[in-house]
């Protein structure tokens, strides 16, 4: 069968290559296409587009780039007709995936959506828009079900492919000496994949640097941005790209970002804080639709503070400084460890991907 995917950044990348695998092993035939990344190509999709070209940030930087993403639809359009896909399988990134399921369904295509759309932080009533137009919903946390149930929508739980990708990671055993790491515990800092994140954020981070003069501060760059946006006069600072993984693998702790990462870096059991700007017009729009208590996919599946989230005005030098302090050494740390642990439990097992991939390959089959 004909497989048509769309993720628009690199943790929808991640986890589509994932999927391509699962479905790939109950479709041995399966021909896929792509709007994604590296991941996705490495596992066997003719990649049409890549999600560096489409990854904006926030309200107001969607604003910016109206243009550019109306041009984007129209090309994505025309290559979903042109291939005539027997599922479009959309991944997570709604404010594009939404409007292709619309016209997925306009068309007569099957839609499968895995990675909902945050629907329950904000704008709830979108979910009535996805019973609408996705055919079959794959979520990938546990309280979505009863969410989506509420509008009496029946979706499939399939378990979280994070815990596929992490657990089947293979660290590298000479990731430090080949980064020139030394023997000092290692801070991570995982500024984001886009664009303005890195812009705001990074700066912030390497801030405290100066305070913790026993420990070396590592950034995780992403390869498609630009080495400018990493360019710093902080000294003493070090540098990986594409290796995320691998330093959490080593990582005593970190300074993350909020997003996916926030909980791969929680599933690698390193205590961390959670640290956001956006542009100032964007951050005062959401603060207005948002309906959750926390940013931090670590805190909303807990239900409860884990990590500390320090957010545009609150993420100063100051603050940052005095949370990383907390959770290098002593009881908080300790205590993020023991909830760490509880969060694991409440993920459940892996084979989310080949759950999901099997499902869908089932669905198809029985519905040709």
């Amino acid at each position: 069968m004909k497989y048509f995917l769309i993720a628009g950044e690199r943790s929808g990348d991640l986890h589509g290559s994932n999927l391509i695998k699962g479905i790939r092993q109950h479709d041995a035939s399966a021909i896929i296409q792509c709007w994604g990344g590296e991941d996705m190509e490495a596992a066997g999709a003719e990649l049409l587009h890549h999600y560096r070209d489409s990854a904006f940030m926030g309200f107001w930087e969607v604003a910016k780039n109206l243009s550019t993403i109306r041009r984007q639809m129209k090309e994505c359009k025309a290559q979903i007709l042109a291939f005539q896909p027997d599922v479009l399988i959309l991944i997570d990134y709604a404010g594009f995936n939404l409007r292709m399921a619309t016209f997925a369904k306009q068309h007569g295509i099957r839609t499968f959506y895995y990675i909902s759309p945050k629907v329950w932080a904000w704008n709830q009533k979108r979910a009535l828009k996805i019973k609408r137009v996705v055919d079959r919903m794959f979520c990938i946390f546990p309280f979505e079900v009863d969410f989506f149930r509420k509008f009496d929508y029946e979706v499939d739980y399939v378990g979280n492919p994070l815990l596929d990708a992490i657990d089947s990671f293979t660290p590298d055993p000479d990731f430090q000496t080949k980064n020139r790491l030394d023997s000092r515990p290692i801070i991570a800092l995982l500024p984001g994949s886009r664009v303005e994140e890195v812009r705001r954020v990074l700066p912030k981070m390497l801030s405290v640097r100066n305070q913790f003069p026993d420990y070396q501060f590592v950034v995780a760059k992403v390869s498609n941005l630009s080495e400018t946006l990493y360019e710093t006069s902080v000294s003493d600072v070090s540098f990986v790209t594409n290796a995320s993984y691998d330093l959490l693998t080593v990582a005593h702790a970190a300074l993350v970002t909020s997003g996916t990462a926030t909980l791969e870096t929680a599933l690698f059991n390193v205590p961390e804080v959670v640290c956001y700007e956006a542009n100032g017009l964007s951050y005062h729009i959401a603060k207005r639709l948002i309906r959750v208590p926390y940013i931090s996919l670590v805190n909303l599946i807990a239900n409860q503070e884990v990590v500390k989230e320090l957010i545009q005005h609150d993420l100063t030098t100051e603050q940052i400084a005095q949370e990383l302090q907390k959770i290098v050494q002593g009881t908080s740390r300790e205590k993020m460890l023991r909830q760490y642990q509880d969060l694991h439990e409440k993920m459940g097992e892996t084979g989310a991907s080949e759950r999901a991939g099997r499902r869908m390959v089932a669905y198809l089959k029985n519905q040709a």
